[in-house]
């Protein structure tokens, strides 16, 4: 699927200005810009309220052309970035010139170039003081804690349609000319989503509103400093500059191509990774080495999903997109330059472009981490990391058995893990890696606004891939909840010989209670919990005094070490050995006294 702007929209030029670009410029340039989008972010985390965006910084802020093709961007979420391009053309294909001063766009939709619903863009057209042509668009993208859907928090893992998942919104004008539409929003946000069978509206409206308000503040801080960097260098030289940047980093994948192609000693790279389903999600890499150029081919990846694993394709744009930035060796910034060198090819019909209602929420979170990792395999450049964000959600409110709408609230968080090891060095431990770029939700800030205590979080020590590059260790994060309310099969592999991570885990520790069954009225003193594994994906009704229990993954190793030529197996060291401290259910019991 290709979306191209409308015939009357500004498009870029066919080549950059004859004479060649002053580097010292070039420079200049690239950081203004970058920081235009940092002060955004900024911006925006200091006028939101709620945890996701303020604390955990789950947002992304960037810089786009006339044309809608990325500029620059702050180090903020890869997934939000590469896709958020698409997006910004979608609108642009919607409306043409009719976008008027004051304007403002906010979209979800997959379908319209979002990435997941939760994940909501804010676009400003920037114009041009005197001819009122558009010459940039500012973007700002946040993942919102609840916009409905069948479950709070608005991730469910059991989705298999989108209309499960929240409010789809492809195209609303939230500000039209300055004037804000707040019962447009509320009609998208409460009671659209909450017309389907078994779904609710947005269960916290006032959070989210104040969010999006925020978004819309940041894009305007945007337009000041684009018309103040305008205002210094004129607009024709600031628009030079822009597609001088843009060809800068056009050219740096072209020699990474080639260098890749010198290196491996073939124009053919490919790899295979598989979901914790089985679905195969294969790539081959064509490289002409004469041009510089690529063809990703995904052929042969899996078939759409009945569950919400699906990637949309301006996810998966995402990821390559990424790991092309990831893998230059150059402090340049993240823009559409990255992709010219490449064609990229999805299968339709696949899991990597689903059918317009698939449920696509594990697909942002899940698929594009594996998708990194077959691109990194492909290209040889790391062993697999975690291949999940591994995402938690939980809350209260919704509809309750009679169909009435209960107020509540959602919380998410993406929780660290290994990543995995290259030639010639050591994965990180507790980190998040490639797609996610996110604090883990500080203990006070969690424990105040939430019914939950937090009794342990740290490194899973022995969960890394061996080798002569150890892997990364994951993490151990385990909740007790307060109050009662709602809420993995492939390891990590290492290359070149080294060990693979240790797979993630998550257990529910239930307390014993007369009330379900568990009891039969006996005193019994000698277990007081199940411990009971519940799967990488699942919904549970977390009863007061429970908890969860979440072991992420460790990253894969890369090299064969010596220790392993010879049979022995070495601890990293970069951390102590492991030693085993009881089961998960016995942990929490020494915890809580018993």
């Amino acid at each position: 699927m290709t979306i191209m702007p409308s015939a009357d929209i500004p498009s870029t030029p066919s080549k950059t200005p004859s004479n060649g670009p002053d580097p010292i410029l070039l420079t200049l340039f690239a950081n203004r810009f970058m920081s235009v989008a940092e002060a955004m972010g900024r911006s925006l985390q200091q006028t939101s309220i709620s945890t996701n965006i303020k604390e955990r910084l789950d947002f992304s802020c960037a810089l786009f052309a006339p044309d809608g093709d990325l500029v620059a961007n702050a180090p903020f979420i890869p997934i939000h970035l590469g896709s958020m391009s698409f997006a910004v053309k979608y609108q642009m294909k919607l409306y043409g010139k009719t976008l008027k001063e004051g304007d403002v766009l906010m979209t979800n939709s997959p379908h319209a170039g979002g990435s997941h619903l939760p994940d909501i863009t804010i676009i400003t057209p920037v114009f041009e003081a005197t001819t009122k042509e558009i010459i940039f668009f500012t973007a700002s993208r946040g993942h919102h804690a609840d916009i409905g859907g069948i479950l709070p928090g608005s991730m469910p893992p059991t989705s298999v349609n989108i209309f499960e998942e929240g409010a789809e919104i492809e195209s609303f004008k939230i500000v039209d000319q300055g004037i804000f539409d707040q019962k447009g929003l509320v009609e998208y946000m409460v009671e659209k989503p909450s017309k389907y069978p078994g779904s609710s509206g947005c269960r916290n409206i006032r959070d989210v509103e104040s969010d999006l308000k925020a978004q819309i503040a940041a894009n305007h801080k945007g337009i000041q400093l684009i018309h103040a960097i305008v205002e210094d260098y004129g607009l024709q030289t600031v628009q030079e500059y822009m597609y001088h940047i843009r060809t800068n980093a056009e050219m740096s994948v072209r020699n990474l191509l080639r260098d890749v192609a010198k290196r491996a000693g073939s124009s053919f790279l490919s790899a295979i990774d598989y979901l914790d389903d089985g679905s195969p999600i294969s790539l081959t890499v064509d490289i002409n080495e004469i041009e510089g150029s690529a063809v990703l081919d995904f052929a042969g990846t899996g078939c759409e999903v009945r569950g919400n694993l699906n990637s949309p394709i301006s996810v998966v744009h995402s990821a390559v997109i990424y790991c092309m930035r990831a893998m230059l060796d150059l402090d340049i910034p993240l823009n559409a330059g990255c992709l010219v060198p490449l064609e990229i090819k999805i299968p339709p019909k696949s899991l990597l472009s689903p059918s317009r209602t698939a449920a696509v929420c594990g697909g942002n979170v899940l698929t594009s981490q594996r998708i990194v990792d077959v691109v990194l395999k492909a290209f040889h450049a790391a062993a697999a990391s975690q291949g999940c964000t591994n995402n938690l959600t939980f809350g209260t409110g919704g509809k309750d058995k009679d169909g009435n709408s209960i107020a509540g609230w959602g919380y998410y968080e993406t929780i660290a893990g290994g990543s995995g090891a290259g030639p010639g060095w050591h994965g990180t431990d507790g980190v998040h890696t490639h797609i996610t770029n996110t604090r883990i939700g500080d203990v006070e800030i969690l424990e105040r606004r939430y019914p939950v205590m937090l009794h342990q979080f740290g490194l899973r020590h022995g969960s890394a891939g061996l080798g002569k590059w150890h892997g990364g260790e994951g993490v151990i994060r385990e909740l007790e909840f307060l109050e009662p309310m709602q809420r993995r099969t492939r390891q990590p592999y290492g290359l070149e010989g080294g060990g693979p991570g240790a797979m993630g885990r998550n257990t529910w520790v239930k307390q014993l209670r007369k009330e379900d069954g568990d009891l039969d009225g006996q005193n019994i003193n000698t277990q007081t919990t199940r411990e009971i594994n519940i799967g990488g994906k699942a919904t549970v009704w977390m009863g007061k005094g429970d908890r969860l229990v979440i072991e992420t993954p460790g990253g894969g190793a890369w090299g064969m070490d010596e220790d392993a030529r010879h049979g022995k197996k070495s601890a990293p060291p970069h951390v102590k050995a492991w030693e085993p401290r009881g089961s998960v259910a016995e942990r929490a019991a020494a915890q809580a006294g018993f």
